[in-house]
């Protein structure tokens, strides 16, 4: 049974002297993982715009004028052609955005299709579609997804300050739905909406102390998007950001922390510090649904400065020696530079 965290335990890490807070990270990190691998996904919005939710970060919301134009739930094979070129740059999992309140239950043949076709290039799969009924996170896992993103965004108490037509209780009911489907969860949360410090201990309570902690945990900077009531937050200190990646790495030392969307304003120094915190997990491509994401050549030459190694999955043995053939075309250039880690 994983360890039932406090709100004082959290804020005691947050409080730490940063050197410190990173050295415990860091030593905690290698306990459990390789420190020189990285597990890459690409994002995908499969379902673009005219969301009904207030989320008030969200450009996709419809209540807000952003310029986005709203598009219908991609076809299939679109989806699964993107999917191609994501393997092919070298990512391993292929998560499905729809910016959807729910899913309608017209929609889950197509999204079936979806997961069935990304699993069979031996990839792993994530999806996140709103809120879930049982029946529908059920028919999800039987289609074989792996992952299921639901985040809580922040804090039960500064929740009602950010979106009002979703409670947080309700957030939690889909993820503990997703786990009984047998779908792992993937949940985290946004630094820079305006919360404190105490927020983002209270949101990292959240997840650590749900029964079994989410097997991923994306850790957002606001992306401030203009037209969004949240465009002129104030920019988030780099050492807070990390700060929140090395907390999150203490207290969930089993789960893949990543670096999610705000990484296209983060220096090189930035990012580094946040793998040195114990960040090993990053979205990789030019856009995370609709904001901009550094281009793939960019992180590999940030890969090759670190000595890191994008992670190869084991979804479908059978498709593993054309996973090392990509992985191998990805590295060809610089493999001289890489240290001689497993990949």
């Amino acid at each position: 049974m994983a360890n039932r965290w406090t709100i004082a335990q959290a804020q005691a890490l947050f409080d730490k002297p940063f050197l410190e807070l990173m050295f415990e990270a860091q030593q905690i990190h290698r306990q459990h993982f390789d420190p020189r691998q990285v597990q890459v996904s690409t994002l995908l919005s499969i379902k673009t715009g005219a969301c009904p939710e207030d989320c008030k970060y969200c450009p996709q919301s419809a209540r807000y004028k952003t310029g986005l134009e709203s598009e219908r739930l991609m076809e299939v094979e679109e989806v699964l052609n993107s999917a191609r070129k994501a393997k092919a740059a070298g990512s391993g999992r292929f998560c499905m955005g729809a910016a959807w309140k729910n899913p309608h239950d017209r929609d889950m043949p197509y999204l079936e299709q979806m997961v069935k076709g990304v699993r069979e290039m031996g990839m792993e799969t994530c999806m996140t579609l709103g809120t879930l009924s049982r029946e529908q996170a059920q028919r999800l896992a039987d289609a074989g997804l792996d992952f299921y993103n639901h985040n809580l965004d922040t804090s039960p108490e500064f929740y009602g300050s950010i979106i009002t037509t979703r409670s947080y209780q309700e957030r939690l009911d889909t993820l503990s739905k997703v786990r009984e489907a047998g779908i792992k969860v993937c949940s985290g949360g946004i630094v820079g909406l305006g919360e404190t410090v105490n927020d983002r201990a209270g949101l990292l309570v959240q997840l650590a102390n749900l029964p079994t902690p989410p097997e991923s945990v994306p850790i957002n900077m606001l992306v401030k998007v203009k037209g969004t009531p949240l465009a002129d937050n104030d920019d988030v200190d780099p050492f807070d950001f990390i700060r929140t990646i090395a907390v999150a790495r203490i207290m969930m030392p089993t789960s893949y922390v990543r670096l999610s969307a705000g990484r296209e304003s983060m220096t090189e120094q930035t990012q580094a510090m946040c793998f040195m915190a114990g960040a090993n997990s990053i979205f990789y491509g030019c856009k995370l649904l609709t904001t901009p994401n550094p281009e793939e050549d960019k992180d590999m030459q940030l890969f090759r400065k670190l000595g890191l190694n994008p992670q190869q999955t084991t979804t479908d043995a059978g498709d593993n020696e054309q996973q090392q053939a990509l992985t191998g075309q990805l590295l060809h250039a610089d493999t001289d530079m890489f240290y001689n880690a497993a990949v």
